[in-house]
């Protein structure tokens, strides 16, 4: 890797430095994705048996883990395991319960009265992948926000293991959460399927959650059809951006950026730095602690995405992050806090050298399901109000309508509405000749 001089480069070249892995044949894989879509709503359960059997490797019998498979989770994990998974969905509950809103009410003119109110969305479907690795974790992002906001249907789509059954923390951490229903059907075929829905699986309104790039393209074809289901976020493969100055500790950085680099090959780590000498101590310490980690293979494929950048101050380095808008920003730099006002872009952010991404990842409180490939700059991360929607309410007296109606009867010629007037009118003629 090399050590790219920031203030060296052209705008192209900026741009291009900051370009984000490319995604290979994005039409084609749209294509097959709309395929198998196609599939599973003429199929049904019949085409995601043959789905998973396919891509994989399991022949299953059931799509849904019984009650037997969900004692076998419980049994499987040891006390210290679920005390973890219990202490994580308390953080992110309490940080979730404090995004409560209260219903609305303002009189905007005399006698008009206008309102929002809060309602669950009907059925969310939680997708949790397992290809690289299991995610507990992200069941835990989903199911609490989604009981907190009261969704009557919640079900969970999971990959299977080998085996034909669902990981047990996932199934322990849904059980935790409130969700009951797990399916063990993964990739596009389960986006599909919950979607749409099958003879197994119910139809919901909206879907939520992380996957692979085949995920995400199922999620935009069915949130575009009105067929089909809403989407959470725009999200692609996993990034980081770690802002470091002179006194940033080399292996922390290195850990921090190897830790979004082991989700996937085309995921991406990036550094920003206003010392050399740092610069030099992380790629030694990448290098290191490589040789040592579990996926050392997938950790040097998705180091080539990696980009270190020396910058000629602070001011400059969040300058170049607001550019990128990373989905997890890292600020190790003496006094981070004082920074967070120059932060515009960014999923979550990460102060100080004791805040590993980590921590958001798994149990500080904060939602890990998050923007990436620059939707950071009009997306915000996941939270309560995914969960919801938000309805206005108005009411209007008499006395109200004979204060206002005048008004829209203005703004509706304006616009050469004259039924719009009408409507306004009928009242008011009404309230002059009551008969």
């Amino acid at each position: 890797m090399s050590l790219l001089e920031w203030s060296s480069l052209s705008a192209d070249e900026r741009r291009a430095a900051l370009r984000r892995p490319a995604q290979a044949d994005t039409d084609g894989l749209h294509r097959r994705v709309s395929e198998i879509i196609k599939d599973v709503r003429a199929r049904g359960d019949q085409a995601l048996f043959e789905f998973t059997e396919r891509f994989d490797g399991v022949k299953l019998t059931s799509l849904e883990a019984d009650a037997a498979e969900f004692a076998a989770a419980d049994k499987a994990l040891n006390a210290e395991q679920r005390a973890a998974l219990e202490r994580a969905i308390s953080n992110v509950r309490r940080f979730h319960e404090a995004q409560l809103g209260t219903p609305l009410r303002i009189e905007t003119s005399p006698g008009v009265i206008c309102e929002r109110h809060f309602r669950a969305i009907d059925a969310v479907g939680l997708y949790v992948p397992a290809g690289v690795a299991p995610l507990p974790s992200a069941a835990i992002m989903l199911a609490v926000p989604a009981s907190i906001a009261g969704c009557p249907t919640r079900i969970i789509c999971t990959p299977p293991r080998k085996d034909g059954t669902a990981d047990p923390a996932v199934l322990v951490a849904a059980r935790l959460c409130g969700v009951e229903r797990v399916f063990k059907v993964g990739g596009a075929q389960a986006i599909a399927a919950m979607a749409y829905g099958t003879a197994s699986i119910p139809k919901v309104d909206k879907v939520f959650g992380p996957g692979s790039a085949w995920v995400t393209a199922a999620k935009i074809l069915a949130a575009n059809d009105p067929d089909g289901a809403a989407l959470d976020l725009p999200a692609g493969p996993s990034e980081v951006l770690v802002i470091a100055d002179e006194d940033a500790n080399a292996e922390f950085v290195a850990a921090d950026l190897l830790a979004q680099a082991e989700h996937s090959a085309d995921a991406q780590a990036i550094l920003v730095t206003t010392s050399r000498k740092l610069a030099e101590a992380t790629l030694e310490q990448l290098e290191a602690q490589m040789r040592r980690l579990g996926r050392e293979s997938t950790l040097r494929e998705s180091i080539n995405h990696a980009r270190l950048f020396l910058v000629d101050s602070l001011q400059a380095a969040f300058d170049l992050s607001n550019a990128y808008a990373p989905e997890h920003l890292i600020v190790q730099v003496a006094k981070p806090r004082d920074w967070l006002p120059s932060i515009r872009n960014a999923g979550s952010v990460f102060l100080g050298a004791w805040t590993p991404e980590t921590m958001g990842d798994y149990c500080s409180g904060t939602n890990h399901v998050l923007p990436t490939y620059g939707f950071a700059r009009a997306y915000s991360g996941l939270s309560l109000v995914d969960f919801q929607r938000r309805m206005t309410v108005q009411e209007l007296s008499a006395e109200g309508l004979r204060d206002l109606g005048p008004t829209a009867i203005t703004i509706a010629g304006l616009e050469g509405l004259d039924a719009h007037a009408n409507a306004v009118q009928v009242r008011l003629r009404q309230l002059a000749n009551p008969t």
